[in-house]
């Protein structure tokens, strides 16, 4: 396969991918945005300290078992087959361990509702083990088009079932109801669009060899996400219900757009580096690439957020989240980093060194473990910036294995990223000075706000000629005359 070639394969796989990400979290946007208005900030933050215990419980659906059949280059039905079962067995393990858990942590949390809470959203983890595979399958088939119609029709029916429990008064039962009706319609849609199937196989040489690879990244992927979710706990029991309601709706609208773009990122970097892994070269430029262009993208849309947090919150979810705000701009800047972690850490696993990468997370956790447990008694907004902090030196973490596996240091990243987050910047204070125009309506004041900011970005970059801001036009271009030279061909 030609460089244009690969270029227009990535690129129409990483489209299919965002577009799919970008329909199902406008939906839900959209969503949360009316259970919001509907339903009470202590009704959010129920849901938020069951979501930490499934979210920890998830990590072993995949069991790093998923990522080692993207990066094995020989991977056959035998092994898609021997995991799926190992994956089923391993989810109704865990929910019969959160089923018997969930008195402990009602009594725990002190709110004996959390019982029937807990047991009914727990079995998420089993739908996940259904689907895992499937998506695995896709993502080393580059067949992303099938996610967008799998997902997209699971959170439209979860839409309506949401909106329609919260305005009949069911409260906490809407999120739950939202959540499982997600995953399940994208699980059942999922297998009918993608034909594979398991065979009646099973291997434990196979399995072993996998989890040799895997479980590295499942340990990682352990302590990577009860790191992230222990400040939740945390807030949970510390403070307020209310409390951790403003720091995860803050966490929310950020998370919004890199959830579209980083996980469009991830999806396709570590399938395509895969391939490339006996090329050190290629998965530089590979990295270097996503990188710059990533960074390129997230930037102005991190800081435009940050910069217009007070418009977007009041106008959105009215005065009583305005609590919010302070944490959306902070989680703005510590998420307009993440495709620089995302493309190091691939680049890591692309090249068969998870035992490199579960090293990184422990340096890693050990020190925002020490950070956090520093800040936790000085209240929920020093927690926040302690979380700001680990992810710079998390950053710096992240890049260092590639100076001697790619030959790429930080230093260098540095310079490749710094073009559009310093524009993004300018930007973003050209927007805020926006917010300050008196007697302007808030829906004015957006809109001006997303215009303005938009132009002064892709203007600035046209005239100081950003290499990122030529690529993407390059890209473009090329492929939509591949596309058209594929309908001449077809005709």
């Amino acid at each position: 396969m030609n460089t244009n070639s690969t270029k227009r394969v990535v690129f129409s796989n990483f489209l299919w991918r965002f577009a799919e990400r970008t329909g199902a979290q406008i939906v839900q946007f959209i969503v949360s945005i009316v259970l919001a208005r509907v339903l009470l900030p202590e009704a959010y933050g129920t849901v938020a300290l069951m979501t930490v215990f499934i979210q920890i419980l998830q990590v072993f659906v995949d069991s790093g078992l998923g990522n080692a059949l993207i990066q094995k280059k020989n991977a056959d039905n035998i092994d898609f087959s021997t995991v799926f079962y190992t994956n089923i067995a391993f989810c109704l393990i865990l929910y019969a361990l959160l089923f018997l858990a969930s008195p402990i942590i009602a009594y725990f949390y002190e709110d004996p509702a959390l019982t029937a809470y807990t047991r009914v959203l727990g079995l998420t983890v089993i739908i996940s083990g259904v689907k895992n595979v499937q998506q695995a399958y896709v993502s080393r088939k580059l067949l992303f088009r099938r996610f967008f119609f799998a997902t997209l029709t699971g959170t439209l029916t979860a839409a309506v079932v949401g909106i329609a429990l919260a305005y009949s008064g069911a409260g906490v039962w809407a999120l739950i109801a939202q959540q499982i009706t997600n995953l399940l319609v994208d699980t059942v849609m999922l297998w009918i669009t993608v034909k594979w199937r398991p065979d009646r196989v099973f291997s434990k040489e196979r399995l072993k060899g996998l989890f040799s690879y895997g479980s590295k990244l499942l340990i990682s992927a352990i302590i990577d996400t009860v790191y992230n979710n222990v400040r939740q706990l945390i807030i949970g029991k510390l403070y307020t219900k209310k409390d951790l309601a403003y720091y995860n709706q803050g966490k929310q609208f950020p998370n919004v757009v890199v959830t579209n773009i980083n996980t469009s990122i991830d999806s396709v970097l570590l399938s395509v580096m895969s391939k490339e892994q006996d090329h050190r070269e290629s998965v530089k430029q590979m990295t270097r690439r996503a990188i710059k262009t990533s960074t390129y993208i997230m930037a102005p849309l991190m800081m435009g957020l940050a910069f217009c947090g007070d418009t977007v919150i009041e106008l959105l979810l009215t005065e009583k989240w305005l609590s919010a705000v302070p944490f959306m701009r902070i989680f703005c800047i510590t998420y307009m980093f993440y495709p620089v972690h995302t493309a190091n850490l691939n680049a890591i696993k692309a090249m068969g060194r998870s035992d490199l990468f579960l090293k990184l997370e422990i340096i890693k956790k050990a020190v925002g473990l020490a950070v956090m447990l520093t800040t936790m008694w000085f209240g929920v907004m020093m927690m926040a910036y302690s979380l700001l902090f680990t992810s710079i030196v998390s950053q710096i973490i992240n890049s260092w294995p590639n100076k001697k596996l790619l030959g790429y240091s930080y230093f260098e990243q540095l310079k490749d990223l710094l073009p559009g987050i310093l524009l993004a910047v300018f930007m973003g204070i050209c927007v805020m000075l926006i917010g300050y125009i008196p007697n302007l309506p808030l829906i004015v004041t957006l809109v001006l706000q997303i215009a303005v900011g938009g132009a002064i970005y892709i203007l600035l970059s046209k005239l100081l000629k950003l290499e990122s801001f030529e690529y993407m036009l390059e890209l473009i271009k090329d492929f939509v005359s591949g596309k058209k030279g594929k309908e001449e061909n077809d005709i």
